[in-house]
């Protein structure tokens, strides 16, 4: 394995950091309704845990409230029931066509909390981008040992992987910063 392909493999792996944090953020309640808010919400369908988007279209009709029309009305109670286990601080009605999802307003203390649980996604995203990069450098060590490149090249090497590592964290602390201020703003 060349150097551009090690560069290839972060890349590709970092990018899978971002846009997994990226996807914790939707998750993340701010007041103001999304969809992506529901995806970890999973449902007993037909004796199995689906996600809900197996079973059910999920809209926004105004800014504070959740629509989930399912196709099979004989899901709405497995449905309205997956939401009030997914811990999500959500108080689901079902009004035996559809379920309405209010969200209530966010009280300082759970935004407090919002930014705690922001930061800690973030943490967990740098820690991995840290883990890529030490299988990296591990790589080009390996590289270096089995005469594959030079001194020079392994330093040129660790400086670049470096330069790439600081780079995401700086992506990712951004990102985090905008879900800082998107929680404090609703």
């Amino acid at each position: 394995m060349n150097f551009n392909e090690l560069k290839q493999d972060m890349q590709a792996r970092v990018g899978k950091s971002i846009e997994a944090l990226k996807k914790e953020f939707a998750g993340l309640r701010t007041g103001r309704a999304s969809t992506g808010l529901l995806d970890s919400v999973m449902v007993n369908a037909y004796g199995a845990m689906v996600p809900l988007n197996q079973v059910g279209t999920v809209s926004v009709p105004e800014a504070r409230m959740l629509s989930v029309s399912v196709w099979d009305k004989n899901l709405l109670k497995h449905v309205e029931k997956g939401i009030m286990e997914a811990n999500l601080g959500l108080n689901p009605m079902n009004d035996g066509v559809q379920i309405r999802i209010p969200l209530p307003p966010l009280s300082e203390e759970r935004r407090v909390e919002l930014a705690k649980v922001a930061g800690k996604y973030t943490e967990e995203s740098r820690v991995a981008v840290r883990n890529i990069r030490r299988d990296i450098l591990d790589k080009v060590k390996k590289m270096k040992n089995d005469g594959e490149i030079s001194e020079d090249d392994q330093k040129r090497y660790e400086d670049e992987i470096q330069k790439m590592t600081d780079a995401a964290i700086e992506e990712m602390d951004s990102l985090l910063k905008a879900k800082e201020v998107e929680i404090k703003q609703v």
